[in-house]
Protein backbone atom coordinates (compact mmCIF):
# COMPACT_ATOMS: atom_id res chain seq x y z
CA UNK A 1 0.00 0.00 0.00
CA UNK A 2 3.23 2.07 0.67
CA UNK A 3 3.82 2.25 -3.51
CA UNK A 4 -0.14 3.49 -4.06
CA UNK A 5 -0.45 6.98 -5.50
CA UNK A 6 -0.65 9.60 -3.22
CA UNK A 7 -2.23 13.21 -2.04
CA UNK A 8 -0.35 15.47 0.04
CA UNK A 9 -1.84 18.81 0.97
CA UNK A 10 0.57 20.21 3.86
CA UNK A 11 4.30 20.57 2.51
CA UNK A 12 6.80 23.70 2.67
CA UNK A 13 8.78 23.65 -0.13
CA UNK A 14 12.05 24.91 1.90
CA UNK A 15 11.31 22.72 4.94
CA UNK A 16 11.59 20.16 2.03
CA UNK A 17 15.18 21.03 1.19
CA UNK A 18 17.24 18.00 1.13
CA UNK A 19 20.21 18.82 3.79
CA UNK A 20 22.48 18.10 0.75
CA UNK A 21 21.05 20.99 -1.31
CA UNK A 22 21.55 23.32 1.25
CA UNK A 23 24.87 22.36 1.94
CA UNK A 24 25.69 22.49 -1.32
CA UNK A 25 24.03 25.94 -1.41
CA UNK A 26 26.09 27.02 1.25
CA UNK A 27 29.45 26.04 -0.28
CA UNK A 28 28.62 27.83 -3.28
CA UNK A 29 28.06 31.24 -1.78
CA UNK A 30 30.90 31.07 1.10
CA UNK A 31 28.16 30.54 3.68
CA UNK A 32 29.14 28.76 6.71
CA UNK A 33 25.66 26.67 7.79
CA UNK A 34 27.69 23.91 9.76
CA UNK A 35 25.66 25.13 13.00
CA UNK A 36 22.21 23.60 11.66
CA UNK A 37 23.57 19.96 10.64
CA UNK A 38 24.87 16.88 13.08
CA UNK A 39 27.88 14.90 12.10
CA UNK A 40 25.79 13.28 9.82
CA UNK A 41 24.70 16.06 8.00
CA UNK A 42 21.17 16.04 8.67
CA UNK A 43 19.51 18.97 10.34
CA UNK A 44 20.12 19.43 13.97
CA UNK A 45 17.66 21.03 16.49
CA UNK A 46 16.31 21.11 19.69
CA UNK A 47 12.39 21.83 20.04
CA UNK A 48 9.89 23.55 17.77
CA UNK A 49 11.05 26.95 18.48
CA UNK A 50 15.28 25.61 17.59
CA UNK A 51 13.13 23.91 14.12
CA UNK A 52 12.32 27.41 13.59
CA UNK A 53 15.97 28.84 13.49
CA UNK A 54 17.38 26.08 12.06
CA UNK A 55 14.74 26.40 8.82
CA UNK A 56 15.18 30.04 8.73
CA UNK A 57 18.91 29.68 8.50
CA UNK A 58 18.61 27.44 5.80
CA UNK A 59 16.56 29.64 3.88
CA UNK A 60 19.22 32.02 3.68
CA UNK A 61 21.28 30.29 0.81
CA UNK A 62 18.10 30.05 -0.99
CA UNK A 63 18.46 34.13 -2.74
CA UNK A 64 17.39 34.15 -6.26
CA UNK A 65 14.49 32.43 -8.65
CA UNK A 66 17.29 30.12 -9.93
CA UNK A 67 17.84 28.30 -6.38
CA UNK A 68 14.37 28.19 -5.82
CA UNK A 69 13.81 26.79 -9.55
CA UNK A 70 16.43 23.97 -8.19
CA UNK A 71 14.80 23.27 -4.95
CA UNK A 72 11.32 22.58 -6.80
CA UNK A 73 13.28 20.22 -8.82
CA UNK A 74 14.97 18.56 -5.83
CA UNK A 75 11.73 18.44 -3.29
CA UNK A 76 9.31 17.35 -6.39
CA UNK A 77 11.97 14.63 -7.57
CA UNK A 78 11.80 13.42 -3.89
CA UNK A 79 8.16 13.40 -3.37
CA UNK A 80 7.24 11.49 -7.24
CA UNK A 81 9.40 8.87 -5.68
CA UNK A 82 7.71 8.12 -2.79
CA UNK A 83 4.12 7.94 -4.89
CA UNK A 84 3.15 11.50 -4.70
CA UNK A 85 0.95 12.40 -7.46
CA UNK A 86 -0.45 15.92 -6.69
CA UNK A 87 1.18 18.10 -3.93
CA UNK A 88 0.24 21.47 -2.42
CA UNK A 89 3.35 23.46 -1.12
CA UNK A 90 3.33 26.30 1.30
CA UNK A 91 5.03 29.15 -0.96
CA UNK A 92 6.65 31.89 1.30
CA UNK A 93 7.18 35.16 -0.03
CA UNK A 94 8.97 36.07 2.75
CA UNK A 95 11.92 34.10 1.62
CA UNK A 96 11.07 34.83 -2.11
CA UNK A 97 12.51 38.69 -2.53
CA UNK A 98 10.80 39.72 1.64
CA UNK A 99 7.50 40.17 0.15
CA UNK A 100 8.44 42.61 -2.34
CA UNK A 101 5.89 42.07 -4.76
CA UNK A 102 7.93 42.17 -8.29
CA UNK A 103 10.45 40.15 -6.36
CA UNK A 104 7.82 37.65 -5.48
CA UNK A 105 6.65 37.47 -9.38
CA UNK A 106 10.20 36.64 -10.44
CA UNK A 107 10.68 33.55 -8.09
CA UNK A 108 7.12 32.53 -8.44
CA UNK A 109 7.94 32.37 -12.62
CA UNK A 110 11.49 30.25 -11.82
CA UNK A 111 8.99 28.07 -9.42
CA UNK A 112 6.02 27.35 -11.41
CA UNK A 113 8.43 26.62 -14.67
CA UNK A 114 10.08 23.47 -12.37
CA UNK A 115 6.90 22.60 -11.27
CA UNK A 116 5.68 22.56 -14.88
CA UNK A 117 9.22 20.18 -15.84
CA UNK A 118 8.40 18.29 -13.35
CA UNK A 119 4.71 17.45 -14.35
CA UNK A 120 6.16 16.16 -17.40
CA UNK A 121 8.93 14.63 -16.68
CA UNK A 122 8.08 12.56 -12.76
CA UNK A 123 4.01 12.80 -13.54
CA UNK A 124 3.96 14.95 -10.64
CA UNK A 125 1.24 18.00 -9.96
CA UNK A 126 2.09 21.14 -7.92
CA UNK A 127 -0.23 23.95 -6.73
CA UNK A 128 1.25 26.52 -4.21
CA UNK A 129 -0.21 28.01 -1.40
CA UNK A 130 1.27 31.18 -0.13
CA UNK A 131 1.98 31.24 3.39
CA UNK A 132 2.54 34.58 5.83
CA UNK A 133 4.39 33.84 8.34
CA UNK A 134 3.05 34.45 11.95
CA UNK A 135 5.57 35.63 13.79
CA UNK A 136 7.00 38.32 11.38
CA UNK A 137 3.50 40.16 12.26
CA UNK A 138 -0.12 41.31 11.15
CA UNK A 139 1.74 43.96 8.66
CA UNK A 140 3.61 41.83 6.80
CA UNK A 141 1.10 39.71 6.80
CA UNK A 142 -0.87 42.05 4.82
CA UNK A 143 1.92 42.17 2.07
CA UNK A 144 2.59 38.56 1.73
CA UNK A 145 -1.60 38.34 0.83
CA UNK A 146 -1.00 41.60 -1.62
CA UNK A 147 1.68 39.27 -3.49
CA UNK A 148 -0.71 36.09 -3.18
CA UNK A 149 -3.71 38.58 -4.70
CA UNK A 150 -1.65 39.61 -7.86
CA UNK A 151 -0.47 35.89 -8.53
CA UNK A 152 -3.77 33.79 -7.86
CA UNK A 153 -4.78 31.73 -10.77
CA UNK A 154 -3.86 28.34 -11.95
CA UNK A 155 -0.96 27.84 -10.16
CA UNK A 156 -1.06 29.71 -6.75
CA UNK A 157 -4.58 28.63 -5.64
CA UNK A 158 -4.44 29.16 -1.41
CA UNK A 159 -3.26 31.23 1.41
CA UNK A 160 -2.42 30.49 4.68
CA UNK A 161 -0.13 31.17 7.65
CA UNK A 162 2.65 29.04 9.52
CA UNK A 163 5.42 29.94 12.16
CA UNK A 164 5.42 30.00 15.95
CA UNK A 165 1.94 29.29 16.77
CA UNK A 166 2.06 30.47 20.01
CA UNK A 167 2.72 34.28 19.25
CA UNK A 168 -0.56 36.86 18.20
CA UNK A 169 -3.59 35.74 17.73
CA UNK A 170 -5.39 34.61 14.38
CA UNK A 171 -7.67 37.22 14.67
CA UNK A 172 -4.63 39.41 13.98
CA UNK A 173 -4.55 38.36 10.93
CA UNK A 174 -8.16 38.31 9.42
CA UNK A 175 -7.35 40.99 7.07
CA UNK A 176 -4.62 39.29 5.17
CA UNK A 177 -6.79 36.34 5.36
CA UNK A 178 -9.87 38.58 3.80
CA UNK A 179 -7.89 39.61 1.17
CA UNK A 180 -6.86 36.18 -0.07
CA UNK A 181 -10.79 35.23 0.34
CA UNK A 182 -11.89 38.25 -2.16
CA UNK A 183 -9.08 36.42 -4.01
CA UNK A 184 -10.50 33.19 -4.60
CA UNK A 185 -8.22 31.79 -2.73
CA UNK A 186 -8.62 28.27 -0.67
CA UNK A 187 -7.69 29.32 3.02
CA UNK A 188 -5.71 26.96 5.47
CA UNK A 189 -3.89 27.78 8.43
CA UNK A 190 -1.49 26.05 11.11
CA UNK A 191 -3.45 25.48 14.50
CA UNK A 192 -3.91 23.08 17.17
CA UNK A 193 0.06 22.10 17.01
CA UNK A 194 1.29 24.30 19.81
CA UNK A 195 -1.91 26.10 20.82
CA UNK A 196 -4.23 23.53 21.73
CA UNK A 197 -7.94 23.33 20.92
CA UNK A 198 -8.47 27.09 21.38
CA UNK A 199 -6.17 28.01 18.48
CA UNK A 200 -8.35 25.50 16.15
CA UNK A 201 -11.52 27.42 16.96
CA UNK A 202 -9.71 30.98 16.99
CA UNK A 203 -8.50 30.17 13.48
CA UNK A 204 -11.72 29.20 12.19
CA UNK A 205 -13.51 32.03 13.84
CA UNK A 206 -11.39 34.47 12.83
CA UNK A 207 -9.62 33.62 9.83
CA UNK A 208 -12.41 31.47 8.35
CA UNK A 209 -10.48 28.80 6.81
CA UNK A 210 -11.85 25.54 5.54
CA UNK A 211 -8.63 23.37 6.37
CA UNK A 212 -6.15 23.04 9.78
CA UNK A 213 -2.85 22.87 9.35
CA UNK A 214 -2.26 19.89 12.37
CA UNK A 215 -5.20 20.62 14.35
CA UNK A 216 -4.27 17.48 16.31
CA UNK A 217 -4.60 18.86 19.37
CA UNK A 218 -8.53 19.48 18.67
CA UNK A 219 -8.75 15.60 20.25
CA UNK A 220 -7.98 17.33 23.75
CA UNK A 221 -11.76 19.31 23.22
CA UNK A 222 -14.83 16.50 22.52
CA UNK A 223 -17.24 19.51 21.24
CA UNK A 224 -14.65 20.78 18.81
CA UNK A 225 -14.00 17.16 17.58
CA UNK A 226 -18.00 17.19 17.07
CA UNK A 227 -17.88 20.40 15.57
CA UNK A 228 -14.95 19.79 13.40
CA UNK A 229 -16.70 16.67 12.19
CA UNK A 230 -20.22 18.26 11.61
CA UNK A 231 -18.76 20.95 9.66
CA UNK A 232 -16.10 18.72 7.14
CA UNK A 233 -13.07 20.74 7.98
CA UNK A 234 -10.17 19.06 6.55
CA UNK A 235 -7.44 18.62 8.89
CA UNK A 236 -3.75 18.47 7.10
CA UNK A 237 -2.05 15.95 9.80
CA UNK A 238 1.58 15.44 9.88
CA UNK A 239 2.19 12.40 12.26
CA UNK A 240 6.07 12.18 10.96
CA UNK A 241 6.45 15.41 12.57
CA UNK A 242 4.43 15.90 15.53
CA UNK A 243 6.27 12.71 17.11
CA UNK A 244 9.41 13.88 15.82
CA UNK A 245 9.16 17.39 17.55
CA UNK A 246 8.02 16.17 20.48
CA UNK A 247 3.82 16.55 20.53
CA UNK A 248 2.98 12.59 21.05
CA UNK A 249 5.59 10.33 22.44
CA UNK A 250 5.36 7.62 19.37
CA UNK A 251 2.75 6.55 16.17
CA UNK A 252 0.46 4.60 18.48
CA UNK A 253 -0.51 7.41 20.86
CA UNK A 254 -0.69 9.54 17.98
CA UNK A 255 -4.30 10.65 17.46
CA UNK A 256 -5.02 10.31 14.10
CA UNK A 257 -7.35 7.50 14.58
CA UNK A 258 -9.11 8.28 17.03
CA UNK A 259 -9.96 11.91 14.90
CA UNK A 260 -10.98 9.88 11.79
CA UNK A 261 -12.65 7.64 14.22
CA UNK A 262 -14.64 10.18 15.35
CA UNK A 263 -15.76 11.11 11.97
CA UNK A 264 -13.17 14.10 11.41
CA UNK A 265 -11.84 14.47 7.94
CA UNK A 266 -7.99 14.07 8.13
CA UNK A 267 -5.50 13.28 5.42
CA UNK A 268 -1.70 12.83 5.68
CA UNK A 269 1.29 14.68 4.73
CA UNK A 270 4.65 15.28 5.84
CA UNK A 271 5.36 18.73 6.53
CA UNK A 272 8.86 19.21 6.10
CA UNK A 273 10.15 15.68 5.47
CA UNK A 274 13.83 16.03 5.74
CA UNK A 275 13.82 17.57 9.34
CA UNK A 276 11.53 14.39 10.47
CA UNK A 277 13.19 12.11 8.84
CA UNK A 278 9.94 10.81 6.86
CA UNK A 279 8.31 10.54 3.68
CA UNK A 280 5.02 10.24 2.10
CA UNK A 281 5.80 6.30 1.66
CA UNK A 282 6.96 6.19 5.57
CA UNK A 283 3.89 7.84 6.58
CA UNK A 284 1.81 5.29 5.08
CA UNK A 285 3.77 2.43 6.46
CA UNK A 286 3.76 3.69 9.95
CA UNK A 287 0.51 4.42 9.88
CA UNK A 288 -0.92 0.78 8.88
CA UNK A 289 1.59 -0.78 11.48
CA UNK A 290 0.03 1.19 13.98
CA UNK A 291 -3.45 1.47 13.33
CA UNK A 292 -4.05 -1.41 10.75
CA UNK A 293 -5.23 0.63 7.99
CA UNK A 294 -5.51 -1.01 4.97
CA UNK A 295 -5.11 -0.03 0.93
CA UNK A 296 -8.86 0.98 1.52
CA UNK A 297 -8.23 3.16 4.45
CA UNK A 298 -5.44 5.18 1.91
CA UNK A 299 -7.75 5.30 -0.30
CA UNK A 300 -10.56 7.15 1.67
CA UNK A 301 -8.22 9.72 2.93
CA UNK A 302 -6.57 9.89 -0.94
CA UNK A 303 -10.30 11.19 -2.24
CA UNK A 304 -10.41 13.40 1.17
CA UNK A 305 -7.16 15.49 -0.15
CA UNK A 306 -8.94 14.72 -3.85
CA UNK A 307 -12.03 17.10 -2.36
CA UNK A 308 -10.62 19.45 -0.13
CA UNK A 309 -7.24 20.46 -2.64
CA UNK A 310 -7.11 23.81 -3.78
CA UNK A 311 -7.10 23.44 -7.31
CA UNK A 312 -9.65 23.98 -10.34
CA UNK A 313 -11.73 21.54 -12.05
CA UNK A 314 -9.83 20.31 -14.50
CA UNK A 315 -6.86 19.77 -12.39
CA UNK A 316 -9.30 17.78 -9.98
CA UNK A 317 -10.63 15.49 -12.66
CA UNK A 318 -7.07 14.42 -14.10
CA UNK A 319 -6.06 13.36 -10.67
CA UNK A 320 -8.97 11.44 -10.30
CA UNK A 321 -8.33 10.03 -12.73
CA UNK A 322 -5.11 9.12 -11.77
CA UNK A 323 -6.10 7.64 -8.64
CA UNK A 324 -8.90 5.40 -10.45
CA UNK A 325 -6.37 4.20 -12.81
CA UNK A 326 -4.65 2.10 -10.15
Amino acid sequence: MSDQPKLELHLHLEGAAPPAFIRAQAKRKNTDLSRIFDENGTYAYRDFADFLRVYEAACTVLTSPQDFHDLTLAVLERSAEAGVIYTEAFLSPDFCGGGDLAAWRDYLAAIEAAAQQAEAQMGITLRGCVTCIRHFGPDQARRIAKCAQETAGHFITGFGIAGDETVLHPRDFAYAFDAAREAGLGLTAHAGEWGGPDSVRDALTHLRVSRIGHGVRAVEDPALVEHLAERGVVLEVCPGSNIALGLYRDWRSHPIDRLRRAGVRVTVSTDDPPFFHTTMRNEYTRLADAFGWTEQDFAEINQIALHAAFCDPETRAAIKKKLEAT
